[in-house]
């Protein structure tokens, strides 16, 4: 069996919902798991993270370059955390085969602190698995880094049995610096996964990693186990992740997180804010969001306490759809980064109420002027409210079967400022 058919077997096994945005090395791959196409990549792997807070697993199967797109909710994931396992499976063009760049996705294990694996010929089947546990147990998205030399290539072994765990997203009582230190602290513990993980093998020289020729192999490549600092000889496809990266140690452990009773305080919406009428309906009607970046984000903190996750700029809408169905989001965040999402989502016919605040602004940054997203989302056939209007807003504001975009329109209140309310 070839290295690609193995992998698709693996993953429609170990996943419950794959999504693809095609190609070279992947587009195979795509096809053999039917996944759904999507607009973008980052759009895909917003869907996979709302996914994951259903309870469900998903893969995202990308090239290198597509990675690129996916940095905002994959490094988001990191601190915010997931339930499900995501896996982002990244096919890499070691040597610019079919693609314009030559990029090394094992750079973004660094960067996003997550686990990156590359199996070999020998764990094609559980190296997906083992991603998708790891991804869990650090509630955090796994990339599974895959090359031609692998996709092509005869491979061994068979489907291994699912072992779902659960994740957890971010304590609600921590601050956001404390989400990040929290997320550090899971990070520290990757190493002892990775040096005691079954799938490395220890022979002699020279050690391959992946599916690189090596009497010893590497395959869980970020972090790398430290027994690879023993090795003198490196064998790998890309740069030389590996060879610069051995001996790397965790991070220095920290001070416990941070969280809003130790502070002192919370940060909420202004005390006039004109939105607060839209967000009184929805705590009132029990109707959880998915919020975005931007002054959205308060509504995961008292006294709403409506917002399940945010995974950055633009996210809000893709993982609302396949969670909550319901999104919050800015004007300036929509026009940044979410209208593909929404495009998506309305060419899918998907359950989604998502309600723009537009504010003219972009108000957690100092109030620089935002661009009227209204003439772009024509096609959209949007509602359009003023924030004053509570009837009109209890008419429209309901659990959606279809998409439905609201726009809400008020401005912000001169020089006002952000409520702090001590604890």
């Amino acid at each position: 069996m070839k290295g690609v058919e193995a992998l698709a077997e693996a993953i429609c096994a170990c996943t419950d919902r794959q999504y693809t945005v095609p190609g070279f090395p992947v587009t195979e791959l795509g096809k053999l798991t039917r996944a759904e196409m999507v607009i973008n990549e980052k759009t895909a792997l917003e869907y996979a993270l709302g996914d994951s807070l259903s309870g469900k697993r998903a893969a995202v199967i990308v090239k290198n370059v597509g990675v690129n797109s996916c940095a905002d909710p994959l490094c988001g994931a990191t601190v915010q955390g997931l339930v499900g396992g995501v896996l982002l499976v990244v096919g890499d063009d070691p040597g610019s085969t079919g693609s314009q760049t030559a990029q090394d996705s094992r750079y973004y294990g660094e960067l996003a602190e997550i686990p990156v694996v590359e199996p070999d010929e020998s764990s094609c089947y559980t190296g997906v698995e083992a991603a998708l546990e790891a991804s869990e147990e650090f509630s955090r998205v796994a990339m599974l880094r895959l090359t031609p030399q692998l996709l092509d290539a005869d491979v061994t072994g068979s489907v291994v049995s699912r072992n779902d765990r659960k994740g957890r997203l971010a304590e609600r009582g921590l601050t956001m610096h404390g989400r990040a230190m929290a997320a550090e602290m899971l990070y520290r513990k990757m190493f002892a996964w990775s040096a005691a993980s079954p799938l490395n093998r220890w022979k002699r020289e020279p050690l391959g990693a992946g599916p690189a020729p090596g009497e010893s192999r590497v395959v869980t490549v970020h972090p790398l186990p430290s027994r690879s600092a023993e090795a003198h000889e490196v064998h790998e496809y890309g740069r030389p992740f590996v060879r610069d990266h051995r001996g790397i140690l965790p991070p220095d452990p920290q001070e416990p997180p941070e969280s809003r009773n130790v502070r002192g305080f919370y940060k909420t919406f202004c005390a006039a804010c004109p939105f607060k009428t839209v967000l009184g309906i929805l705590k009132n009607r029990d109707m959880p969001v998915i919020c975005d970046a931007g002054c959205s984000v308060f509504s995961l903190n008292p006294p709403y306490e409506l917002g399940v996750a945010s995974y950055g700029m633009g996210s809000s809408i893709a993982v609302a759809a396949r969670s909550t169905h319901v999104a919050l989001i800015g004007d300036y965040a929509l026009l940044h980064s979410g209208l593909n999402a929404l495009i998506d989502v309305y060419e899918k016919g998907l359950s989604l109420l998502c309600i723009v605040m537009k504010n003219h602004c972009t108000a957690m940054t100092g109030g620089q002027p935002a661009s009227d997203p209204v003439p772009y989302l024509t096609w959209a056939d949007p509602v359009i409210c003023r924030a004053e209007d509570e009837y009109r807003l209890r008419e429209v504001i309901r659990h959606p079967d279809a998409p439905i975009t609201i726009v809400v329109e008020a401005k912000c209140p001169q020089g006002a400022r952000h409520e702090t309310v001590e604890c």
